[in-house]
Protein backbone atom coordinates (compact mmCIF):
# COMPACT_ATOMS: atom_id res chain seq x y z
CA UNK A 1 0.00 0.00 0.00
CA UNK A 2 0.91 3.73 -0.98
CA UNK A 3 -0.34 6.74 0.15
CA UNK A 4 1.33 9.56 -1.41
CA UNK A 5 0.89 13.58 -1.29
CA UNK A 6 -2.50 12.93 0.51
CA UNK A 7 -4.82 15.31 2.06
CA UNK A 8 -7.83 14.91 3.52
CA UNK A 9 -9.77 18.38 3.96
CA UNK A 10 -13.57 18.45 5.53
CA UNK A 11 -16.27 21.72 5.35
CA UNK A 12 -16.21 23.78 8.55
CA UNK A 13 -18.63 26.95 9.33
CA UNK A 14 -15.73 29.10 10.70
CA UNK A 15 -13.10 28.07 9.08
CA UNK A 16 -14.14 27.35 5.86
CA UNK A 17 -12.18 23.74 5.33
CA UNK A 18 -10.61 22.27 8.26
CA UNK A 19 -7.73 19.85 7.03
CA UNK A 20 -7.56 16.47 8.88
CA UNK A 21 -4.79 14.75 7.49
CA UNK A 22 -1.35 15.07 5.83
CA UNK A 23 0.52 12.51 4.60
CA UNK A 24 3.79 13.50 2.33
CA UNK A 25 4.24 9.54 1.92
CA UNK A 26 3.05 6.26 3.44
CA UNK A 27 4.10 2.60 2.37
CA UNK A 28 3.65 -0.69 3.99
CA UNK A 29 4.38 -3.92 2.59
CA UNK A 30 2.22 -6.93 2.34
CA UNK A 31 1.52 -9.02 5.46
CA UNK A 32 2.78 -5.85 8.07
CA UNK A 33 0.57 -5.56 11.13
CA UNK A 34 0.32 -2.23 11.50
CA UNK A 35 -1.25 -0.17 14.58
CA UNK A 36 -2.30 3.79 14.47
CA UNK A 37 -2.89 5.24 17.83
CA UNK A 38 -3.82 8.80 18.59
CA UNK A 39 -6.19 11.56 20.38
CA UNK A 40 -9.80 10.85 19.75
CA UNK A 41 -10.69 13.43 16.45
CA UNK A 42 -7.28 13.02 15.07
CA UNK A 43 -8.17 11.41 11.67
CA UNK A 44 -7.95 7.74 12.52
CA UNK A 45 -10.99 6.43 11.29
CA UNK A 46 -10.65 8.68 8.29
CA UNK A 47 -7.33 7.42 7.16
CA UNK A 48 -8.61 3.49 7.50
CA UNK A 49 -11.96 4.87 4.97
CA UNK A 50 -9.40 6.37 2.49
CA UNK A 51 -7.46 2.99 2.51
CA UNK A 52 -10.22 1.06 2.62
CA UNK A 53 -12.13 3.35 -0.15
CA UNK A 54 -14.94 4.63 1.69
CA UNK A 55 -13.95 7.75 1.05
CA UNK A 56 -11.57 9.44 -1.42
CA UNK A 57 -8.79 12.30 -0.34
CA UNK A 58 -9.24 15.99 -1.18
CA UNK A 59 -5.80 15.39 -2.94
CA UNK A 60 -3.05 12.72 -3.16
CA UNK A 61 -3.27 8.89 -4.08
CA UNK A 62 -4.19 5.79 -2.16
CA UNK A 63 -2.25 2.59 -4.27
CA UNK A 64 -2.94 -0.86 -3.67
CA UNK A 65 -0.56 -3.34 -5.35
CA UNK A 66 -1.01 -1.30 -8.73
CA UNK A 67 -4.29 -0.23 -8.46
CA UNK A 68 -4.88 3.53 -7.83
CA UNK A 69 -7.84 3.00 -6.11
CA UNK A 70 -8.63 7.03 -5.51
CA UNK A 71 -9.46 7.42 -9.33
CA UNK A 72 -12.23 4.54 -8.97
CA UNK A 73 -15.36 5.20 -9.39
CA UNK A 74 -17.79 4.52 -6.28
CA UNK A 75 -19.16 1.52 -7.90
CA UNK A 76 -15.37 0.13 -9.13
CA UNK A 77 -14.63 1.35 -5.04
CA UNK A 78 -16.96 -0.66 -3.60
CA UNK A 79 -16.14 -3.68 -6.06
CA UNK A 80 -12.58 -3.46 -5.22
CA UNK A 81 -13.20 -2.99 -1.90
CA UNK A 82 -15.17 -6.20 -1.65
CA UNK A 83 -12.59 -8.56 -3.25
CA UNK A 84 -9.64 -7.01 -1.05
CA UNK A 85 -10.33 -5.52 2.16
CA UNK A 86 -12.22 -6.92 5.46
CA UNK A 87 -13.47 -4.02 7.92
CA UNK A 88 -13.77 -4.30 11.00
CA UNK A 89 -15.32 -1.57 13.12
CA UNK A 90 -15.67 -0.83 16.99
CA UNK A 91 -19.59 -1.02 17.10
CA UNK A 92 -19.66 -4.47 15.00
CA UNK A 93 -22.54 -3.11 12.49
CA UNK A 94 -23.99 -6.91 12.59
CA UNK A 95 -28.02 -6.88 12.16
CA UNK A 96 -29.61 -8.04 15.00
CA UNK A 97 -32.89 -9.71 13.62
CA UNK A 98 -30.32 -11.84 11.40
CA UNK A 99 -28.26 -14.88 12.51
CA UNK A 100 -24.49 -14.98 12.83
CA UNK A 101 -24.27 -16.98 9.77
CA UNK A 102 -26.60 -14.26 8.29
CA UNK A 103 -24.68 -12.09 9.26
CA UNK A 104 -20.96 -13.46 7.95
CA UNK A 105 -22.97 -14.05 4.87
CA UNK A 106 -24.16 -11.04 4.57
CA UNK A 107 -21.43 -9.48 2.00
CA UNK A 108 -22.07 -12.16 -0.60
CA UNK A 109 -25.77 -10.72 -1.42
CA UNK A 110 -23.65 -7.62 -3.36
CA UNK A 111 -22.43 -10.23 -5.94
CA UNK A 112 -24.38 -13.58 -5.38
CA UNK A 113 -28.11 -13.69 -5.97
CA UNK A 114 -27.81 -17.28 -4.01
CA UNK A 115 -24.75 -17.90 -1.88
CA UNK A 116 -22.52 -20.38 -3.26
CA UNK A 117 -22.47 -23.45 -0.98
CA UNK A 118 -18.90 -23.79 -0.26
CA UNK A 119 -19.26 -19.78 1.12
CA UNK A 120 -22.07 -21.06 3.52
CA UNK A 121 -20.08 -24.31 4.16
CA UNK A 122 -16.91 -21.63 5.26
CA UNK A 123 -19.11 -19.49 7.05
CA UNK A 124 -19.98 -22.01 9.38
CA UNK A 125 -16.22 -23.34 9.66
CA UNK A 126 -15.16 -19.76 10.33
CA UNK A 127 -18.27 -19.72 13.00
CA UNK A 128 -17.03 -22.82 14.39
CA UNK A 129 -13.31 -21.84 14.41
CA UNK A 130 -14.26 -18.46 16.30
CA UNK A 131 -16.70 -20.61 19.06
CA UNK A 132 -19.63 -19.83 18.29
CA UNK A 133 -21.59 -22.81 18.55
CA UNK A 134 -25.08 -21.56 17.67
CA UNK A 135 -24.61 -20.06 14.18
CA UNK A 136 -28.44 -19.86 13.77
CA UNK A 137 -28.60 -17.62 17.05
CA UNK A 138 -30.06 -13.89 16.40
CA UNK A 139 -27.17 -11.40 16.66
CA UNK A 140 -29.04 -9.40 19.29
CA UNK A 141 -29.22 -11.79 21.74
CA UNK A 142 -25.43 -12.56 21.47
CA UNK A 143 -22.52 -11.48 23.94
CA UNK A 144 -20.60 -8.42 22.50
CA UNK A 145 -17.47 -10.78 22.47
CA UNK A 146 -19.27 -13.18 20.32
CA UNK A 147 -20.60 -10.07 18.05
CA UNK A 148 -17.25 -9.04 17.80
CA UNK A 149 -16.30 -12.51 16.91
CA UNK A 150 -19.19 -12.67 14.21
CA UNK A 151 -18.25 -9.52 12.76
CA UNK A 152 -14.52 -10.85 12.32
CA UNK A 153 -15.78 -13.94 10.48
CA UNK A 154 -18.22 -11.60 8.00
CA UNK A 155 -14.79 -9.40 7.38
CA UNK A 156 -13.40 -12.96 6.27
CA UNK A 157 -15.58 -14.43 4.03
CA UNK A 158 -14.11 -13.27 1.15
CA UNK A 159 -11.00 -14.08 2.28
CA UNK A 160 -9.20 -10.60 1.49
CA UNK A 161 -5.67 -9.97 1.76
CA UNK A 162 -6.05 -6.75 3.65
CA UNK A 163 -8.07 -6.87 7.11
CA UNK A 164 -9.21 -2.77 8.51
CA UNK A 165 -9.79 -2.85 12.26
CA UNK A 166 -11.57 0.30 13.94
CA UNK A 167 -11.23 0.41 17.85
CA UNK A 168 -11.94 -3.19 17.67
CA UNK A 169 -11.20 -4.12 21.18
CA UNK A 170 -12.58 -0.75 22.62
CA UNK A 171 -15.76 -2.03 23.51
CA UNK A 172 -15.55 -5.36 24.99
CA UNK A 173 -14.00 -6.36 28.26
CA UNK A 174 -9.99 -7.44 28.56
CA UNK A 175 -10.72 -11.10 28.33
CA UNK A 176 -12.77 -10.71 25.43
CA UNK A 177 -10.44 -7.60 23.90
CA UNK A 178 -7.89 -10.16 24.61
CA UNK A 179 -9.44 -12.91 22.40
CA UNK A 180 -9.82 -10.87 19.64
CA UNK A 181 -6.42 -9.75 19.76
CA UNK A 182 -5.60 -13.14 19.46
CA UNK A 183 -8.04 -14.05 16.89
CA UNK A 184 -6.96 -10.74 14.42
CA UNK A 185 -3.14 -11.89 14.69
CA UNK A 186 -3.84 -15.40 13.99
CA UNK A 187 -6.39 -14.65 11.18
CA UNK A 188 -3.54 -12.35 9.36
CA UNK A 189 -0.51 -14.29 10.00
CA UNK A 190 -1.44 -17.68 8.26
CA UNK A 191 -2.50 -15.97 5.44
CA UNK A 192 0.06 -13.08 5.13
CA UNK A 193 -2.93 -10.28 5.20
CA UNK A 194 -1.91 -7.20 5.93
CA UNK A 195 -3.77 -5.66 9.36
CA UNK A 196 -4.14 -2.11 10.39
CA UNK A 197 -5.88 -2.02 13.59
CA UNK A 198 -6.46 1.99 14.93
CA UNK A 199 -6.99 1.90 18.28
CA UNK A 200 -6.64 3.29 21.95
CA UNK A 201 -5.24 -0.12 23.48
CA UNK A 202 -1.84 -0.53 24.32
CA UNK A 203 -2.00 -4.27 24.72
CA UNK A 204 -3.09 -4.50 21.33
CA UNK A 205 -1.00 -1.82 20.18
CA UNK A 206 2.01 -3.85 22.11
CA UNK A 207 1.45 -6.81 20.10
CA UNK A 208 1.72 -5.73 16.21
CA UNK A 209 4.56 -5.19 14.29
CA UNK A 210 4.94 -1.22 14.13
CA UNK A 211 3.15 1.33 15.79
CA UNK A 212 2.43 4.89 14.12
CA UNK A 213 1.15 8.14 16.17
CA UNK A 214 -1.44 10.03 13.92
CA UNK A 215 -1.41 13.63 15.34
CA UNK A 216 -2.07 17.20 14.08
CA UNK A 217 -2.68 15.07 10.48
CA UNK A 218 0.72 13.39 10.30
CA UNK A 219 2.11 9.76 11.08
CA UNK A 220 4.86 9.39 12.98
CA UNK A 221 6.69 5.69 13.44
CA UNK A 222 7.03 5.06 17.38
CA UNK A 223 7.31 1.51 17.60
Amino acid sequence: MKLVDLSMAFPDAQAGFVTVLQLPSWELLGGQEVGIRGPSGAGKSTLLNLISGLMVPTTGAVWWDGCEISKLTEPERDRWRRQNVGFIFQEFHLIPELSALENVLLPLRFDHWRCPPRKHHYGLELLDRFGIARPRQLAATLSRGQQQRVAVARALINQPPILLADEPTASLDRQSADSVTDLLLEVALESHRTLIVSSHDPLLLGRLTETYLLSEGCLELVS
